[in-house]
């Protein structure tokens, strides 16, 4: 890890001002990214389902895992998994078992009709990776220097949140 000179109070600002700029822009394009999924859905007439519900099927794919595992995996960032997860397998979206070795922790994982949710936004995610890539908003490299960042900030709030609070 390499240590920085101090920034000149001009230079401080203006990248505070950034950083705050990158915060808001990662909480809108979150928003924005649950409002395409929703607008996916009703164009294919899938209406029981909500974004945050379908990212969750999306990000478990052929995973059995517990409720515990979709936070520590990041699968799932919401506080509501419980709900989330009792209402998936209500509408058969999702298998759920006890395990046999700890009778408290129950093991999830998709059935048939939330395989078919799953493809409909991995469908959706590959139009739009070629989109962006043919009309020239992202290529590969800049894809990698963006999820480098992405990752490098992750670590520093992760670190934050474990050593200092």
């Amino acid at each position: 890890m390499s240590m920085h000179a101090p920034l000149a109070p001009s230079a401080r600002a203006g990248f505070l001002a950034g950083y705050l700029e990158s915060l808001l822009l990662v909480e809108r394009l979150h928003r924005l990214l649950l409002d395409v999924i929703k607008d996916e859905f009703e164009r294919l007439g899938i209406l029981d389902i909500n974004a945050v519900q379908a990212l969750l099927l999306f990000n478990i794919g052929d995973h059995e895992v517990t409720a515990g595992e979709l936070k520590s995996r990041g699968y799932y960032q919401g506080s509501n998994v419980s709900y989330n997860l009792k209402k998936l397998v209500e509408m058969g979206y999702m298998h759920h078992q006890r395990c046999e070795i700890d009778r408290r922790s129950v093991r999830v994982r998709l059935t048939e009709k939330g395989r078919h949710v799953r493809a409909a936004v991995a469908d959706l995610f590959a139009r739009q990776a070629e989109g962006l890539e043919r009309q020239g908003v992202l290529d590969t490299d800049g894809v990698d220097r963006v999820n480098h960042s992405l990752k490098r900030i992750e670590r520093y709030w992760s670190d934050q949140i474990r050593y200092i609070y």
